[in-house]
């Protein structure tokens, strides 16, 4: 007859895990994620906020080559027709290259513009709280970065755009 020690004994009852240890890992797992998922989010929508940026770069660059050729800056109708069309335009599109905003000219004329990209909706973006809409104003060779949830007031006292323009 051979007899177990205690250490054996409980050595071979012990090949698995408990439904109570499977629950506390799972519990466990749920709430990093329920910390974890927030925070990657909006670290998403901060890098797609390049998006908007090289779109507004663009229009402003275009804006200039405009510009120097003209009286004045080209109107938002101007945006989509192409360079060599009859009437001209700026040949750009009015949605962003990664296609996360629309893009809108505004206030045109022979010393400065606004441009502003909205979020399309239905996309991560509309998610993106102050940062949704950015823009930029060109006012007598001053340049006004600009950002809100809703509308671009460039008027109004922003509180910090630097938070959502990367400089």
């Amino acid at each position: 007859m051979h007899l177990r020690t205690p250490l054996q004994a409980n050595a071979r009852r012990r090949q698995g895990f408990t439904l109570i240890e499977i629950m506390i890992a799972v519990v466990i797992v749920a709430i990093l994620a329920a910390i974890a998922l927030p925070s990657f989010l909006d670290s998403v929508r901060k890098s797609r906020r390049a998006d908007a940026f090289t779109a507004i770069t663009t229009v402003q660059q275009a804006q200039e080559r405009w510009r120097s050729n003209k009286s004045e800056y080209a109107t938002d109708a101007q945006l989509p027709i192409g360079i060599n069309a009859v009437p001209p335009g700026l040949g750009l599109s009015r949605t962003t290259s990664s296609g996360y905003y629309t893009l809108a000219l505004s206030g045109t004329s022979a010393t400065g513009y606004a441009v502003v990209a909205t979020p399309v909706a239905g996309k991560s973006q509309a998610q993106d709280g102050v940062c949704k809409v950015l823009g930029i104003r060109i006012a007598g060779g001053n340049l006004t970065y600009g950002a809100d949830a809703a509308a671009i007031d460039f008027n109004a006292a922003i509180p910090d755009p630097g938070r959502c323009w990367a400089r």
